[in-house]
């Protein structure tokens, strides 16, 4: 009998121990995931609890703000949505997503010192306040992006290229995150697939946008490529396969093939430079990072450098064959060129305060990659001008500034061609850089370019 109780005993305190471990587990190794999980109930409690901070655009425009009726808390998106796969949404249901997930602690005041202030308007029943998050993003210029998007599949990126402050972020088809109820049984099964970010989940083939990093690839290891004349007679054949171009360009030079998107050139240049080479320059360019702006960003994916055969090399020096990227990565690349071939940390936060305004969060310029050299993105530029003053950019010109930019149109195995472009103004001091994309539209030189130069030349007007 007593053994019987020994062996209880030890089993008791065995099962003691291992509930202190877990439950150690779960609050060290596991509390910072398990406390941000979106569907953590805690923070719904605090929903009702707290008036949650609004959320406003650079230029003071509220993008989301907290209504009071009775007893219910309602988030309200006076935008719409324009704003949607930005700041995401708060369900009871359905969880939360974007930024107002990200930035759930602040706007609940959960830290700073509305985490005391808070404690003690609980105690005294008084109201509980949370902080208000300032983003990078201007509303209007975000309203004009969505507007051209209207009834397309696509996303536009425009971020300043010294600073990398993310001034549009938008994505279509979107939805409307003020009735997410009422829509979500359409929205989870619309196969435009609404909730998807293309901005930065979407993963395309860049086609000819790519040329500015095969580009770059090229002149690190061979750079007297800056001089070089290269003949294309419309198509180049690597171990037996004809990949076609959509000219035949004759002598050019690298200048000119940017400018005339010579795939030709191109797929050689790739091919010239190895596979090992070309990667690590894709890489240099953070082309395969989720450089952190605060809302989840698809790595861009290739074939592996070890894997890359000479045909996949070719394709993938044009932005074909298995190289995906989202739109955001297409616009640091040309940010890239932009700002002497150094790549800024892109952020979407300004500034984040708690209620008695006190800041505790600040957005700034912070140097993130080293893409290229400033002798080699002013060769690249030069190629991006021309492909505006007399290449297949054309349409991206704005009246009184020199656009500098590359345009793709990237074959898919799901329909037509998607419209790219990329680009940056004004060339000589660069203030904004751009990525469009329309997916299944045709050419990006007739498509995607002149939606660039209007967005562009909204942005300059609004002296950006």
């Amino acid at each position: 009998m007593k053994q019987n109780i020994k062996k209880l005993g030890i089993m008791i305190i065995g099962l003691l121990v291992v509930l202190i471990f877990y439950l150690s587990y779960l609050n060290v190794v596991r509390g910072s995931e398990i406390t941000a999980n979106p569907y953590n109930r805690r923070f719904q409690e605090y929903e009702n609890q707290v008036r949650r901070g609004a959320i406003y655009d650079i230029e003071g425009n509220v993008l989301a703000e907290t209504k009071i009726s009775g007893d219910e808390n309602k988030r309200v998106y006076p935008f719409g949505r324009d704003t949607a796969h930005l700041l995401g949404y708060i369900s009871e249901r359905y969880g939360r997503t974007g930024l107002e997930s990200e930035y759930d602690r602040y706007l609940l005041g959960m830290e700073g010192a509305d985490r005391v202030s808070n404690y003690f308007n609980r105690l005294l029943d008084k109201e509980q306040q949370g902080g208000e998050v300032t983003l990078t993003i201007d509303a209007y210029l975000q309203g004009i992006a969505m507007d051209m998007l209207e009834g397309r599949r696509g996303a536009i990126v425009l971020l300043d290229p010294g600073t990398g402050a993310i001034r549009v972020m938008a994505s279509s088809p979107s939805f409307d995150p003020n009735i997410l109820e009422d829509l979500w049984p359409q929205l989870i099964t619309d196969d435009s697939s609404p909730l998807i970010n293309r901005a930065v989940q979407g993963a395309y083939p860049p086609g000819s946008t790519f040329k500015i990093v095969t580009a770059a690839g090229i002149l690190a290891v061979k750079p007297d490529y800056v001089d070089k004349t290269f003949y294309c007679p419309g198509y180049i054949e690597v171990n037996g396969y004809r990949l076609n171009d959509t000219a035949v360009h004759g002598e050019v030079n690298l200048s000119e093939a940017i400018a005339e998107s010579c795939n030709t050139t191109f797929a050689q240049l790739g091919l010239d430079q190895g596979a090992q080479n070309f990667a690590r320059t894709v890489n240099a360019f953070g082309i395969m990072k989720d450089p952190g702006i605060g809302i989840t960003v698809r790595p861009g994916t290739m074939a592996a450098s070890g894997n890359m055969i000479p045909t996949e090399l070719a394709s993938s020096a044009i932005g074909q064959g298995e190289m995906l990227v989202s739109p955001l990565h297409m616009a640091l690349a040309a940010a890239a060129i932009a700002n002497r071939g150094e790549i800024m940390r892109p952020y979407l936060v300004e500034t984040v305060k708690d209620s008695r305004g006190e800041t505790l969060q600040q957005g700034s310029a912070r140097h993130w990659l080293s893409a290229t050299t400033p002798e080699i993105s002013g060769v690249i530029k030069k190629g991006m001008i021309d492909a505006v003053r007399i290449g297949t950019a054309k349409a991206a010109a704005v009246p009184g500034f020199q656009v500098a930019g590359k345009t793709g149109s990237a074959q898919n195995p799901h329909g037509q061609t998607h419209a790219w472009f990329i680009g940056f103004v004004p060339a000589d001091q660069p203030s904004l850089a751009v990525a469009v994309i329309f997916e299944n539209a045709g050419s990006g030189g007739a498509e995607a370019a002149p939606a660039a130069a209007h967005l562009l030349s909204a942005a300059l007007n609004r002296d950006y």
